[in-house]
Formats: C-alpha cells, sequence, structure tokens
C-alpha cells in the first residue's frame, strides 16, 4: 500500500476486526470473496476517513452499522441483471452488494469528484470487473442508465428519491431503498410521487433479523 494510506491508518482508529456474530453473519453474506470485503473495510476506515466520506466515530462499528447492514440485502436481489445505486458515496451499498453478488452487474453513480476518485480506486484494488462509476447526478443520466433494481442508502427522503431513480428504472424493475424509524412516514409524505409515477404500493421489510445484531429496514417499491 502507499504510504499516505499507511500513515492514515496510524492516525485513526483501529481497524475492527470480525469477531463472533459479525463473523458468522459477514461469512454468510460474502462467501469466498470475505478477504476483499476486509480489504473494502480496511479502505472505509482508513482513506474512507481522510478524505471525507464517512466520519472517525463510525470506524468501531463500520461492519454492523455499515457494509453488513447493506451486505444483507445481496441475496434478495434478482438471479441477474443489473443494479443502479444513486449517491453512492462510500460505495454503501453498491461496492458491499457487489462483492456479495459479483454475478450481478453494478453501477455507481456519484456527482462528487472526490469521492468517484476514491470508489474508482477501491474498485480497482479489490479488482471488481463487475462494478462501474459515472461522475453524475442520477438526473443526468437518465438516458444512459436503464437497471432492473435501483438502490439508495442515506441520501434523500422518499418523496425526492422517487422521482430521482424512477427514469433509471426499467419497466419491471424495482425501486430499493434502504431506510430506517422513519420510513413509514417518508412513505405517507411520497404518497403523490407515487401516484405520479405510477408505482405500487410500498412494502417494508426488516432484513437480517436472525444474524445481525441491528437489522436493516429496507422500502421497495415498482412500477404497476
Amino acid at each position: 500500500m502507499t504510504e499516505p494510506f499507511s500513515e492514515a491508518r496510524e492516525e485513526l482508529a483501529p481497524v475492527p476486526e470480525l469477531q463472533g456474530r459479525q463473523r458468522e453473519a459477514a461469512e454468510r453474506f460474502f462467501g469466498d470473496r470475505l478477504a476483499l470485503a476486509e480489504r473494502y473495510v480496511e479502505h472505509l476506515c482508513t482513506t474512507g476517513i481522510t478524505h471525507g466520506l464517512l466520519g472517525p466515530r463510525e470506524v468501531p462499528r463500520m461492519w454492523a452499522r455499515h457494509v453488513l447492514n447493506c451486505a444483507v440485502l445481496g441475496p434478495e436481489l434478482p438471479e441477474s441483471g443489473t443494479v443502479a445505486d444513486v449517491g453512492s458515496g462510500a460505495g454503501l451499498p453498491g461496492i458491499a452488494l457487489a462483492l456479495v453478488r459479483p454475478d450481478l452487474e453494478f453501477t455507481l453513480i456519484e456527482p462528487m469528484e472526490r469521492r468517484v476518485d476514491w470508489l474508482d480506486m477501491v474498485i480497482k484494488d479489490l479488482g471488481m470487473e463487475n462494478v462501474q462509476v459515472i461522475r453524475a447526478r442520477a438526473e443526468e443520466v437518465a438516458d444512459e442508465v436503464m437497471a432492473d433494481v435501483v438502490t439508495a442508502r442515506a441520501v434523500s427522503a422518499l418523496k425526492k428519491l422517487i422521482p430521482m431513480t424512477v427514469p433509471l428504472l426499467d419497466d419491471k424493475g424495482q425501486l430499493i431503498f434502504f431506510k430506517g424509524r422513519s420510513v413509514k412516514d417518508e412513505i405517507e409524505a411520497a404518497q403523490k410521487s407515487l401516484k405520479r409515477f405510477r408505482l405500487r404500493a410500498p412494502e417494508v421489510q426488516t432484513l437480517g433479523e436472525e444474524v445481525l445484531e441491528e437489522p436493516t429496514t429496507i422500502v421497495r417499491t415498482r412500477r404497476r
């Protein structure tokens, strides 16, 4: 690794080790790609912090709150097809999901140059051939990207996400967004957008209750 990477690591909290229930979950999700997932977490906890993609307080909970929180969706994705991750930031959920599902093609859409540069660096280092990065806002690539699944995490409220992401969606595709406790309120506030874009009633799901310390909440919908 380069010298700046090593220096950054010395100044930050130690990269968390996988233990107990977290290791069991990681082995279940990543399988023989677990070493790559650990490498990704190392990037998140070092250059991801120094590049300003995540705050230093996230380091101790990087596995539980971020990577495993995203990876749990992997088995729920279609057997084949393409996934577009909007506002990919530090590759959450895009890179985490691409590690779980190397059989799918992923497009990470991110407008900020420093984040795109970081994503490109990580993807190259991990040798991920099923991932590409586009520097743009979602609204700017509607003619370029058409996906079977569109994901987003910590990007915006549902009423704003819908008009941003539906143009990227294949006719039979689905939107899957990672959400928190306010998801029901967001669905209520998004009723006009849901009707405008002719989407089905959103389905809220809790994933990973049997394996994760912090289960994941997603909301999914598709065209009528």
